[in-house]
């Protein structure tokens, strides 16, 4: 699996990138892990309602093809999009989507910080309050965008929001409950986890 370090991008550049490079795959085409953030941006997932945008603001909103509601996405939050070829794999999405979930709380769990599921809502929560969201596209069998965990980030702007499309859903991110907190090394973990995960499934 090829892991891709984009740095800093902007949201629908990147997007853009994910449907090309998942229009163009084929059988033999390497699943790739993107490693991105992005400006302050909300993106809303293809069964998002306009009302669970609270407020307007310089903060640009974009209507994405990736499934659930609206969330927020900012520098400081650590963002990987996982375009995997699941038809290879011989898994489904749900599958997919569990094997992220279980990604995120073992990377949790590292940092000694218990995390829980919520039945029919997508996403990691710690006490509660949401740490990591998660939407996807599949495509000719394979998936495009991934996941979201807030790291260290301004997390004012999902005040402007029902954050998943929860009215008053708290957040929560990992500078919040542990000291010296570098998204570069929380990259590093979460990848080799994720890897772990689908290449066993």
């Amino acid at each position: 699996m090829k892991i891709v370090n984009l740095g800093l991008q902007a949201y629908s550049q990147t997007w853009a990138a994910m449907k090309d490079f998942t229009n163009a795959r084929d059988s033999h085409t390497e699943d790739e892990l993107w490693i991105v953030e992005h400006p302050s941006v909300f993106t809303q997932g293809i069964s998002s309602k306009a009302e669970h945008l609270l407020t307007t603001s310089e903060i640009p909103v974009v209507d994405t093809d990736r499934g659930g509601q609206i969330t927020f996405h900012g520098p400081g939050q650590l963002i990987i999009y996982c375009l995997i070829d699941l038809k290879r794999l011989g898994i489904g999405v749900k599958k997919m989507v569990s094997l992220i979930e279980s990604s995120i709380m073992e990377l949790l769990q590292e940092y000694n910080i218990e995390s829980h599921l919520k039945e029919g809502a997508p996403g990691v929560y710690v006490d509660g309050a949401k740490i990591a969201a998660l939407g996807l596209k599949v495509k000719k069998g394979s998936t495009y965008h991934g996941l979201s965990l807030n790291v260290d980030m301004a997390l004012s702007p999902f005040e402007q929001i029902n954050p998943c499309g929860y009215q008053g859903l708290k957040v929560t991110q990992l500078s919040d409950l542990k000291d010296n907190i570098n998204i570069e090394s929380v990259a590093d973990k979460l990848i080799k986890i994720l890897i772990k995960h689908v290449t066993r499934s």
